[in-house]
């Protein structure tokens, strides 16, 4: 049985969709239903996850925006079959805790990645090791990015890394326009992985930390790990599932 909990965004596209989609299934109450769908783009979708999981209930998303690769496409006349046929993926966020220059503490969640980005017109300059074990000395750059699977194929492939299969429990550390050294392309590392990023010049060269949308401005020492305490049920069609997607990604990137 399928009684959603409809969520769409704002534009047109999105409340034209969910018009379409209300002529097949009934809208129920959050507490009557047993699935929320979700309709907008992947940004929406990341909103809508953060907000709306503590009521652990799976999310069904149905694409109005450009790529969508959190979500689904629409199709008015097998909404219905899809949902029943709807294969589940539970992927787990990173945890972003941040020391500012002025020793506050932040933390935010993350469902595809984490940027470090320089503030100003400086360069940032990092260090970035894994516990206790250095990743790299030195970094100048514009900045860093640790991305989960989910994420590797969104700003993480377009800072040239590597795109992750869901499965394999890894995460990406990618730089974001190095200068020094310049041939430094990143890492692969375990997402069991405490990774710290600190700032090496944090007067002169100041940088934030933004866990998907959610910003943090003159960062000092940013602490990311993967907080497998929390799960992000997300549902795919059948013959779209993320892993497929994520497949046909590095496909695509192999035969470029």
């Amino acid at each position: 049985m399928v009684n959603p909990f409809i969520v769409a965004d704002k534009n047109f596209r999105s409340l034209k969709i969910k018009n379409s989609v209300l002529k097949r299934i009934k809208d129920h109450s959050l507490s009557k239903s047993n699935l929320i769908i979700v309709i907008g783009g992947d940004g929406f979708m990341l909103e809508t996850l953060k907000k709306y999981n503590k009521y652990k209930k799976p999310f069904y998303g149905i694409n109005s925006g450009n790529y969508g690769f959190l979500m689904n496409k629409f199709s008015e006349k097998t909404i219905y079959k899809n949902l029943i046929k709807a294969r589940l993926v539970s992927i787990s966020p990173l945890q972003m805790n941040v020391k500012t220059n002025t020793n506050l503490i932040k933390k935010s969640i993350a469902i595809n990645e984490i940027s470090v980005l320089r503030q100003s017109r400086q360069t940032a300059s990092l260090t970035i090791s894994n516990g206790k074990k250095q990743i790299i000395k030195h970094l100048i750059s514009d900045g860093v990015l640790v991305s989960t699977p989910a994420g590797s194929t969104a700003y993480n492939l377009s800072v040239h890394g590597p795109i992750l299969s869901i499965d394999s429990n890894q995460l990406s550390i990618s730089p974001i326009s190095a200068f020094r050294p310049r041939r430094w392309k990143g890492k692969i590392v375990s997402d069991k992985s405490k990774i710290i990023i600190k700032n090496l010049n944090p007067l002169k060269r100041p940088i934030s930390a933004v866990a998907d949308n959610i910003e943090v401005r003159n960062a000092k020492t940013i602490y990311v790990k993967t907080n497998k305490k929390i799960k992000f049920n997300l549902l795919f069609d059948k013959n779209r599932s993320l892993q497929k997607k994520i497949k046909i990604e590095q496909l695509r990137n192999e035969t470029k």
